[in-house]
């Protein structure tokens, strides 16, 4: 059984965490590499983001990663490559999907896809494979921090109990992050979710093949049921003017902490390393996975 719950999140800006958010209307943008290169984002202030607010010198770089550019199977034709291809933007085009969470996105000339959360100083694919959405899942698996009788820990600041989730340090970023990863074509998000986090977290893709059933029975068990907690655009920082990442995330709660709350992790796949951490509200994390992470304290009524 999965239920929905969705919060109002702060999804506001392209910039990192080390630089503020809340830029005044009429302030100069921080210009931003883009990652993994020596690309710069052209300067868009908070006043500008907007598709419908003109914006006459806007001019940002074209940018499109080796990888994407060596033509895999989870990538679209690059813009130089796109005389034959004709995708059902705001579809579904075969397997692949190509709704956003958001609604119907704008398509320049039927051909380019525009950012539904405006510009983001850079045109092209990036380091993301597909034009338009690239579609994600993101499980939050949570337990209730314990000491040595087994109650609750709660915190002295808020008096209430602590909740820890699953987090996986990215090999990319070197960022701790929500253990998830990208939908394949024809794939239900349900799926992506167990494999992610099992590959991830529990490093399923090296263990011997009655370990993996064993663990897949236990994962199937807890995934069984699950909260939504977001579903919509990502503010990821490899997003770009024409695709994005998007993602269902959803909340796996052992309440007892005798399921996976009791299993090692071992990280494995895109992850270097991989523990319980503690929800805080000074947790810095990949993107804005700490407005999901605020969700799920949210939802369990735990320290925030």
């Amino acid at each position: 059984m999965i239920t929905v719950l969705h919060f109002a999140s702060r999804f506001s800006n392209y910039f990192p965490k080390s630089f503020s958010t809340s830029i005044p209307p009429n302030a100069t943008a921080i210009r931003i590499m883009y990652p993994q290169s020596n690309v710069l984002r052209h300067s868009v202030t908070v006043d500008k983001k907007s598709w419908d607010v003109e914006f006459d010198e806007y001019d940002p770089p074209t940018y499109t990663a080796k990888p994407v550019l060596n033509a895999p199977v989870w990538a679209d034709p690059t813009l130089e490559k796109m005389d034959n291809f004709t995708p059902k933007f705001n579809d579904m085009d075969g397997k692949i999907n190509r709704n956003s969470h958001q609604g119907n996105y704008k398509v320049l000339n039927g051909r380019i896809p525009l950012n539904p959360h405006g510009r983001t100083g850079l045109k092209g694919q990036g380091l993301l494979g597909r034009w338009g959405p690239n579609h994600a899942a993101d499980p939050i698996v949570t337990r209730w921090k314990r000491d040595g009788r087994n109650m609750k820990v709660v915190h002295p600041r808020s008096n209430l109990p602590i909740l820890q989730f699953v987090a996986i340090e990215r090999k990319d970023s070197k960022e701790w992050a929500i253990p998830g990863g990208m939908v394949d074509a024809g794939e239900n998000v349900s799926v992506t979710l167990k494999r992610e986090f099992g590959e991830e977290a529990l490093n399923s893709l090296e263990i011997k093949e009655q370990e993996r059933e064993d663990l897949q029975k236990l994962i199937n068990q807890v995934f069984n049921n699950g909260t939504l907690i977001y579903k919509g655009v990502v503010e990821d920082p490899r997003n770009t003017d024409n695709s994005w990442m998007e993602t269902c995330a959803y909340n796996f709660h052992d309440n007892s902490g005798d399921s996976v709350g009791k299993l090692s992790l071992t990280s494995g796949d895109d992850a270097s390393n991989v523990r319980w951490m503690d929800i805080d509200q000074h947790l810095q994390l990949y993107a804005n996975h700490e407005d999901m992470i605020a969700n799920a304290a949210r939802l369990h009524k735990a320290h925030w």
